[in-house]
């Protein structure tokens, strides 16, 4: 999961509905004036970002005759296979769930991140651009903690080859991403994940890709219990085929909106 490699505060063995505090206004400072004078009194606001488990699920079914003719070795391969998906899963839910049909709420999806538009039709991405996302970030107060851009693999083939400026040889994206998945983009870490959309939509344009920015500790990932494997070798019995199923228990929320900023109509093909 990306979005957990950038900093994503995991909040595990959950039990219920939960209510996480948030600050939504701050307080205010008052200059005294005269000897003796007083502060006025101020008063933070807190509100309140909720958590209910949302699950996802996925399986697959061997037949016998695999069993047989593999290497015992092949359900580790399927285990492994179906952790990934819910994994991937998740991380996509986290950038971009729809906060509908069962689905967490994802970053692009929380009202209130800052929004940096390219054009009616979208937009090549500029250095001007990645600027601006970073300073939504910075304005308020927010460019702090885990800080960092996600982006995906075809946002970074489009920015490795755009000049800062032209002529300079100075590009957006210094360098490719290591086995690890990261690289850097402004001075700031960078996360390599095809979940950041690429399928986006704006006026004409199609096939539009995200650019994030934000302190990903606001993200906020709630698991209700662990991964669960089941092995269930009678529902398929009569052909001798064994079901390896997994489900998963969780949901995401952005404790602070304003520590998120995203391009959504960047041109990259």
């Amino acid at each position: 999961m990306m979005v957990r490699r950038m900093g994503a505060r995991i909040l595990s063995g959950l039990n219920g509905n939960v209510a996480i505090p948030k600050q939504t206004g701050a307080g205010t400072h008052t200059w005294i004036s005269t000897e003796g004078g007083a502060a006025t009194e101020t008063n933070q606001t807190f509100g309140q970002v909720t958590l209910a488990p949302k699950t996802l699920g996925a399986f697959t079914e061997m037949t016998r005759q695999l069993l047989l003719q593999s290497d015992p070795s092949v359900e580790q391969i399927v285990r492994q296979d179906l952790a990934m998906v819910l994994a991937l899963a998740i991380d996509l839910a986290a950038i971009n769930g729809s906060g509908a049909s069962g689905q967490p709420e994802g970053v692009l999806q929380t009202t209130g991140i800052g929004d940096v538009a390219g054009g009616t039709n979208g937009l090549a991405p500029t250095w001007a651009n990645i600027v601006n996302i970073w300073k939504e970030v910075a304005i308020d107060n927010a460019d702090f903690g885990a800080t960092g851009f996600m982006v995906n693999a075809t946002t970074v083939g489009k920015l490795a080859t755009t000049e800062k400026a032209s002529g300079t040889a100075q590009f957006i994206v210094p360098d490719l991403p290591g086995p690890d998945g990261m690289t850097s983009i402004a001075g700031q870490r960078a996360g390599v994940s095809n979940q950041v959309p690429s399928n986006l939509t704006k006026g004409s344009g199609t096939d539009l890709s995200a650019i994030v920015y934000g302190n990903w500790a606001d993200l906020l990932i709630g698991e209700w219990g662990t991964l669960d494997l089941l092995v269930d070798p009678y529902t398929s019995s009569a052909s001798g085929t064994v079901r390896v199923s997994a489900f998963q228990s969780v949901d995401t929320a952005v404790r602070r909106a304003e520590s998120f900023s995203a391009m959504q109509d960047a041109i990259t093909v």
